[in-house]
């Protein structure tokens, strides 16, 4: 089916852009679901430890099924079960007009661009890339990255459980020199965590203050796995650039406290991004204006 496909771009870009829809809805669990798993996980650990017990209403709360697939999607106000047709990719948010299709209750904006945004990127990735098993790794690796992003937002906080898979897999792909050679791949895993490392202990000897998290060391590193080291200082000039403006932006528009924390995960996974599919010819523009090209 997929070589049948190939003669007509259009629909293979139409495919690639509904696949993003349908991980996209997944991915809204991931991103809602998985904070609360750990902090679940966190507090059986500390009560494990301490060997205490939890308050009752707390222990009920703790035995009750909770993962990536249970209990079922619901209204969290109604509590009512939502219905296969409700669940469907930015069509139902339309057919129910943004509300619980039983309560009434408005449903959040996310979840829609969430989905929409994930289609739309894995489109221009298969676009990109073109109908090869490259561009199978660029969705996974764009999936992953949505998924960082939105949590990074809401949470403030970039799980191992991806980050970490997310580097393995980059120098597993490049075992056969997928986007970078293998040693280059290494070498950027190596060079993207100890490069805000550092930056990260400068900061707080300076300013006795963590300007970052130890997330985004792993997730630099995971970009320098996918895409060798010679990748790191434009995904980190341009994460910066983009990061800075974004704040300060922020903190005009709604009056945010500067000494509040502001995720830098989304910048760096933006930055990777553009990196895996416009980083050659970044580079190459910036070698040229800047008279460096031979």
């Amino acid at each position: 089916m997929p070589d049948l496909l190939l003669p007509y771009p259009a629909l293979l870009l139409c495919g690639a852009f509904i696949l993003g829809l349908i991980v996209g809805s997944f991915l809204n669990v991931v991103i809602l679901r998985l904070p609360v798993m750990m902090e679940r996980e966190y507090k059986r650990d500390f009560y494990s430890y301490f060997n205490t017990n939890p308050s009752t209403t707390e222990q009920q709360e703790l035995d009750q099924p909770f993962n990536l697939v249970l209990p079922h999607s619901h209204c969290p106000k109604c509590q009512v079960e939502i219905k296969a047709w409700q669940n469907i990719p930015v069509i139902s948010y339309l057919l129910l007009k943004g509300k619980c299709g039983s309560c009434g209750t408005a449903i959040s904006k996310r979840y829609p661009m969430v989905e929409l945004i994930t289609g739309i990127l894995t489109a221009v990735v298969v676009w990109k890339l073109g109908f090869t098993w490259q561009a199978l790794a660029g969705c996974f690796f764009t999936w992953t990255l949505v998924a960082l992003t939105g949590i990074d937002f809401d949470k403030q906080l970039l799980p191992d459980s991806i980050t970490l898979p997310l580097l393995w897999t980059g120098l597993l792909i490049n075992i056969w020199g997928a986007f970078a050679s293998l040693q280059d791949a290494v070498i950027g895993a190596i060079a993207g965590y100890l490069s805000l490392w550092l930056v990260f202990h400068i900061f707080k000897i300076v300013t006795g203050k963590e300007g970052m998290g130890a997330g985004d060391f792993k997730i630099l590193a995971a970009i320098g796995a996918w895409f060798g080291w010679q990748i790191l200082p434009m995904v980190i000039l341009l994460s910066a650039v983009v990061g800075a403006i974004a704040g300060i932006s922020w903190s005009i528009a709604v009056g945010r406290d500067r000494n509040l924390p502001i995720a830098f995960g989304p910048y760096l996974a933006g930055a990777g991004w553009i990196a895996m599919l416009w980083g050659d010819q970044i580079m190459s523009w910036y070698f040229n204006i800047s008279g460096l090209s031979s």
